[in-house]
């Protein structure tokens, strides 16, 4: 493991607003409780919980991966009407204490949904 550092840091905040996400016309996230992760020069990430996600529409997937300021991500399967999008979410289920706060919150590759609406 290692902590985020000056050269590597990462910042954690509630997300202001609604975020919606949605698949083949249906909704499968709904939040007024997202986090934002702003992580060294990378974009932010939307963190979202998973209590606010329709998570009956997710099937854990064979991936996973390693970071080395995070720790282990699983993977997860979108599945609606038929249609497969392998690998859109991840979610870090025991991550590093220095970012405890996404524990229990679903990210979402922009890619893989057709529509992410904030307000």
């Amino acid at each position: 493991m290692r902590e985020p550092g000056p050269d590597h840091s990462i910042r954690i905040a509630p997300h202001a607003g609604r975020v919606r996400m949605s698949v083949r016309g249906t909704t499968v996230v709904d939040t007024r409780g997202a986090l934002r992760l702003s992580e060294a020069s990378y974009l932010p990430v939307l963190y979202i919980p998973r209590a606010d996600a329709r998570f009956e529409l997710f099937a854990r997937s064979t991936r996973t991966s390693r970071c080395p300021y995070k720790g282990e991500a699983s993977y997860y399967d979108i599945a609606v009407d038929g249609e497969v999008r392998p690998n859109a979410v991840w979610s870090y289920e025991d991550p590093f204490p220095a970012v405890s706060a996404i524990r229990g919150h679903l990210a979402f590759y922009p890619d893989k949904v057709d529509a992410i609406e904030e307000g």
